[in-house]
This record gives C-alpha cells, structure tokens and sequence, in this order.
C-alpha cells in the first residue's frame, strides 16, 4: 500500500463562476448552509463621530454583498424591479450587478446596492425634499415620489458609481420622471408577502438569491470604503468548490 499523502480537496479543487452555475445539486447544497460574518464596528471612533455630526437617524437596515460568492444570474435585479414596478426590468433595479467580461474571477462581477448612508447626501440636497429619512419605515432613506421633479440632483449628490439612485419615466404619475433608489422594499406595491418589506420584513434581493450572495443585516456598516458592504458570506463547502476564503 502506498504511503503516498492525498491531495487535499479544499486546496486542489479548481472549480470556476460559470462551471459552479451547471452544477444544481452544488447550488441546492451551499444555498441551504448558513455562514456568519462580520458586516462591521457600528460603535467605532470614526462612525461615533459621523453619527454625532449627522442630522438624520440611523437606518434599521442594511444590505451587505459577497461578490466572490455571486454568480451574476441577476435574480436579485429581476426580483426588485418586479415587486417595485411590476415588471421584471434590469434598468429598473435598484440593485446593479455589473459583469465584465474581459477581467477574470474575482473581478469580472461587482454588486452594486444602496448603502442607506448614515450622512446620506441624495436627501440632504434635494431641493424638493422628495428624499426622506422615513420614520415610518424605520428611517429607511427613500424617495417620496410626489414630491420629486425628476431633476436629478441624487444623483449627482450621490458620491458612489453608480449613482444608488436613478430617474426613469413613471406611469403612476402619467409618464412624468421620478427617482428611485433602494427603500429596503419598504414601498413596494406589488410585494409578495402581506406583511411587505423594510427592515422588519422581507427584501426582494435577499430572498431570491440562490446562493445567499446577499443579506440584510441590522448591525451599522463601516461606512469608509467597501469594507463594511462587501463581506465575506461563504463558508468551508465554498473552500471545497475552490473559492477563496478571504
């Protein structure tokens, strides 16, 4: 009998984005394992400050992402435009997964979403007030679309590309534009759940996702960077696909 060591599976196991999307029995297995992470420090000298200084109160909800862990179906995108507006449209998600196919794993994929800033500049300087801290929902930043003129300064204010907010035409107000950005699925009329979204119920993105790439979580993120939105949600039958760990 040899005495020969075996390779170790976790290290030697090369398995790509697109080859782990053929495998179903592979998605079925790591979307039902729960992992932990750490999506940030809420009471940190830097967030302590930005806390004091901003005049809005917290939101009780945040979206952080794994973009190692996502595999671009863009499920997520469908799923926000549908219990939105209606209808299933990449241009009116108000989550982005941006692919590019001339960069290699980890950096072909990129998810996007609105990070309900502590200091958020879209509701400091719009003009119409149309941006809010909604108490009702849990001071989720949103849009009253009554309010907006479709002027686009969110835009503009917003300090992150993509802009986290976006004017499109809207049929509920007679083709007029409006804004839109993530409310959490605070507002979303055609919400599958009687109890809705926002941040006590269940967001579109989150419970779509095949593969668990996006969570909800109530703790405050680093707000500096991407650190505290783009965390590592994978666990050890992920290191057995051959994803990277870190």
């Amino acid at each position: 009998m040899s005495s020969e060591k075996k390779d170790d599976p976790i290290e030697n196991k090369e398995v790509t984005r697109r080859k782990f999307l053929n495998v179903a029995g592979t998605i079925i297995l790591v979307a039902g394992t729960g992992c932990s992470f750490s999506a940030g420090q809420p009471y940190s000298p830097e967030l302590k400050k930005l806390l004091a200084n901003s005049k809005f109160k917290p939101s009780d909800g945040y979206l952080i992402v794994d973009t190692k862990k996502c595999q671009g179906c863009v499920s997520c995108m469908l799923a926000c435009s549908l219990v939105h507006e209606g209808v299933e449209s990449l241009s009116l998600s108000r989550i982005q997964i941006i692919q590019n196919s001339f960069k290699g794993f980890p950096d072909d994929l990129t998810i996007e979403q609105c990070r309900q800033c502590v200091d958020p500049e879209c509701v400091k300087q719009c003009p119409e007030n149309a941006l809010t801290v909604n108490a009702s929902f849990g001071n989720v930043r949103m849009v009253d679309a009554a309010k907006c003129i479709g002027c686009g300064i969110c835009i503009d204010a917003c300090p992150f590309t993509p802009s986290r907010s976006m004017v499109a035409a809207d049929e509920m107000f007679d083709g007029d534009d409006k804004s839109r950005k993530c409310d959490l699925c605070a507002n979303t009329p055609y919400h599958w759940d009687e109890a809705g979204g926002g941040p006590d119920g269940k967001q579109a993105c989150v419970e779509v996702c095949p593969v668990q790439a996006i969570q909800f979580t109530k703790t405050i993120p680093i707000q500096e960077g991407d650190e505290g939105y783009k965390v590592n949600l994978r666990d050890r039958n992920w290191a057995m696909l051959g994803y990277p760990m870190t």
